[in-house]
């Protein structure tokens, strides 16, 4: 039986790991580079997933506007793909969206069906055109989903 990731919140001791699994992401052309200094900066919005102590997946949040977050850095490290870690890192921060009150998670991506299987639906980028000034540029497919409004609020 395959060990269960847990997911948490990252933190600075994450930074060198999150570091290079974007990287590795970033050199196939699939992620946007993140530097190492704002990986520390952005730290409390990443979330992380672990198996056995070991980081294998991580993704973080960016708040575009008052009801609305993008879903970034999404990734998972390799000989860990297609065990549902992905889909658990996205369910953890679709739960952070709700505990801030957010209604909208929104992801650019190329992997559609992914976030499509996650409750998110296709639509058209010129929606978030007042959030998102690099949209033009992107040949990502854009997604959407909508979150019921946390109970607490914050």
């Amino acid at each position: 039986m395959q060990a269960q990731a847990v997911c948490r919140k990252a933190t600075a001791e994450d930074v060198d790991t999150l570091y290079e699994l974007i990287k590795g992401y970033a050199e196939k052309g699939i992620m946007l580079p993140r530097s190492k200094e704002t990986l520390q900066r952005q730290i409390g919005t990443f979330v992380v997933a672990e198996i056995d102590g070991e980081v294998v997946g991580c993704g973080s949040l960016c708040k575009l506007g008052d009801d609305l977050v993008e879903i970034r850095s999404l990734g998972i490290s390799e000989g860990y793909k297609g065990q549902g870690i992905g889909s658990k890192l996205v369910d953890r921060l679709i739960e952070q969206a709700k505990e801030q009150n957010i209604g909208k998670v929104m992801a650019l991506t190329y992997e559609v069906r992914f976030f499509e299987r996650n409750g998110f639906q296709v639509v058209d980028k010129e929606i978030f055109r007042k959030s998102m000034d690099r949209l033009r540029q992107l040949p990502e497919t854009a997604l959407l989903r909508r979150n019921r409004r946390s109970k607490t609020l914050n």
